[in-house]
């Protein structure tokens, strides 16, 4: 961290230019920043002293003094027997870092809140956490069939956590149990990793030893939210749970929907149409690209004898077909400790 710094703001945290005191100082005392005022400070985002407000990402907060104190003797203990002569200036750099420690207000904050700004940042704050996970990896997979180069990019981190003994459980989509990839990959992890599948999931969810996890702050995913407090924490392991309860393993046939030419996947359509969802909605929600949405209302309609929309939609709903099927057999919730395989936000 003490080296890290910009061609216009060449230092690191141990020795701020005069502009970045400033305007960290300022931060400090008030307990965040217009992002327009660090404008001419990039040094204070790029050593993640600052970093966007999850309320509002006009804003900036600071990282406390505490966390940065804790980061510069972290780099320091490792390079002391390199060259001793940087401890005294670390020391000096704690020493104004703890002058600035009187408001606590943020340091819990800012740790179970996290903004990542930016793909290099998420990346790397996945890659710690599994690097640090232990025990289990519990991710939700949105979206259709998983391309192949994106689960073989992401199989070496797998295979060293499955080494750990790291157990990893994933929910995806009925739409991905038809890529071979997935199966290929499943193949690889052995019994270190399972997965289910379900009509819908929510947004892309990764969780590592039930202590930190990551979710997408935008469309685009290219900013994150690192999560910490345990009481988000726990409430997103709920949710996992009870969709791991409902979710059929990718191993088992989906089951019949008990109407002869209706599939499984036109009678998820078939319930989302009578909610009154748009044809990009439904292709979104169930994995799907809205031609192939398409085609299934196609067949649903010609199945069903339906001449028109409204009358698909009558149709629909006398035949049953707009609400869930009736559940099979729920399955137990696995005991904490049993889990799945991570890939990126």
């Amino acid at each position: 961290m003490a080296g890290h710094g910009t061609d216009a703001h060449p230092h690191g945290a141990d020795r701020l230019c005069e502009a970045g005191t400033r305007v960290y100082s300022r931060a400090v005392r008030r307990g965040r920043v217009p992002r327009a005022d660090a404008a001419k400070v990039p040094c204070l985002l790029e050593l993640a002293l600052l970093h966007p407000d999850p309320d509002d990402m006009d804003w900036l907060v600071p990282t406390a003094p505490q966390e940065v104190m804790t980061r510069l003797l972290r780099g320091v203990h490792e390079e002391v027997s390199a060259s001793r002569a940087r401890v005294g200036t670390a020391v000096a750099a704690v020493e104004w870092y703890a002058g600035l420690g009187g408001r606590e207000q943020g340091s819990q904050e800012g740790v179970a809140i996290r903004v990542l700004d930016g793909l290099t940042r998420i990346r790397a704050a996945m890659d710690e956490a599994t690097e640090q996970c232990t025990t289990e990896v519990l991710t939700v997979q949105p979206g259709g069939i998983r391309r192949e180069d994106e689960l073989a990019e992401g199989l070496p981190r797998a295979l060293e956590m499955r080494r750990r003994g790291v157990r990893m459980r994933d929910l995806y989509t009925h739409v991905a149990r038809h890529g071979q990839g997935l199966h290929t990959y499943m193949e690889l992890m052995g019994d270190a990793a399972e997965a289910r599948t379900l009509d819908e999931v929510p947004e892309r969810l990764i969780v590592f030893d039930r202590t930190v996890a990551f979710i997408p702050a935008n469309a685009d995913r290219t900013i994150a939210l690192e999560l910490r407090h345990p009481a988000i924490i726990e409430y997103l392991v709920t949710v996992f749970e009870r969709l791991w309860r409902l979710a059929i393993p990718l191993t088992s046939p989906l089951p019949e929907t008990g109407i002869d030419g209706i599939t499984h996947r036109e009678r998820s359509i078939a319930a989302l149409l009578a909610e009154g969802h748009q044809d990009a909605v439904v292709a979104e929600r169930l994995g799907i690209s809205v031609r192939t949405c398409r085609a299934h209302i196609a067949r649903l309609s010609e199945t069903l004898g339906a001449a028109s929309r409204t009358q698909l939609g009558v149709r629909i709903a006398q035949a049953g077909l707009d609400g869930p099927p009736h559940a099979p057999e729920l399955l137990p919730v696995t005991a904490p400790g049993a889990p799945e395989s991570p890939t990126g936000l």
